[in-house]
């Protein structure tokens, strides 16, 4: 087995298959500037070893991720860079991610949000336990959802259902998910594992040619489409609403309200 030095995520590859694992699960697997770049070195890494086909991507601990570490972004946490800088960063995580040469399947369980869903639709693929929760709270926090989140989600589930969650802020469940075809399949909790495995072991059998030819024509599709290489200005948008200050109310607003959850998504 062959892995990638990094401090947030752990990253292997042997043989056909690898795997990013989100590793800080005393804190639901935050998505702070480290943990974006990690993510990113990891695709480049993978993009490095043409021999790997399948990627796993999963999150440790009690949760697939439970979003933007915000302390990372206001400047005052660990690997902290300028706010544009950061603010981009949750771009090129995902567009390294979704040009990775390998097929990712996105394993996800307990709380997936914000830009913990952001990272899930850069995956190729998406298998959720029954017990997933998900939610987008960028707009409760005063923020758009930027890293390129809307467009993924305009490509996978529709104009309509995005705007709604999006504005909304709405909690969903797998099953509406699986419905609006955000998700390919959706397990009870304990056969998650079998599942992913399955899946991975269905892809595995097939050529790494057919496979990326497969995986590049139809992102070539949904691109024509929907072009996420419009997102490059998600950052100013960013960056603007963290001056705003109706969108600074609603920020602290929203954190007031969920201070008791003690870090626990809502």
């Amino acid at each position: 087995m062959e892995t990638q030095q990094a401090s947030t995520i752990t990253v292997a590859a042997e043989g056909a298959r690898g795997s990013i694992t989100l590793n800080r699960p005393e804190k639901l697997n935050p998505l702070g500037t480290v943990t974006l770049t990690e993510l990113a070195d990891a695709a480049r890494w993978f993009d490095a070893r043409p021999e790997v086909k399948v990627v796993v991507v999963a999150g440790s601990g009690r949760s697939f991720s439970a979003g933007a570490d915000l302390a990372a972004f206001a400047g005052d946490g660990p690997g902290s860079v300028t706010l544009r800088e950061a603010a981009d960063l949750g771009r090129r995580m995902a567009d390294a991610v979704e040009a990775m040469n390998a097929v990712t399947v996105a394993r996800l369980h307990g709380h997936c949000i914000g830009g913990g869903v952001v990272l899930a639709a850069a995956c190729d693929l998406r298998v959720a336990a029954d017990t997933t929760r998900f939610s987008i709270p960028e707009v409760d926090l005063g923020i758009p959802l930027a890293w390129g989140g809307i467009p993924r989600l305009v490509r996978e589930i529709g104009p309509a259902l995005t705007k709604e969650l999006v504005m909304t802020c709405r909690p969903f469940g797998p099953a509406e998910a699986k419905a609006a075809g955000f998700l390919n399949r959706v397990v009870p909790e304990a056969a998650l594992d079998a599942e992913v495995e399955e899946l991975v072991q269905q892809l595995l059998t097939k050529s790494a040619l057919t496979l990326t030819a497969t995986k590049r024509h139809t992102n070539a599709v949904t691109e024509g489409m929907v072009a996420t290489a419009r997102c490059w200005s998600d950052a100013d948008s960013l960056v603007t609403a963290l001056l705003d200050p109706e969108s600074r109310e609603a920020a602290t607003a929203y954190l007031s309200r969920h201070s008791a959850g003690r870090g626990e998504p809502k």
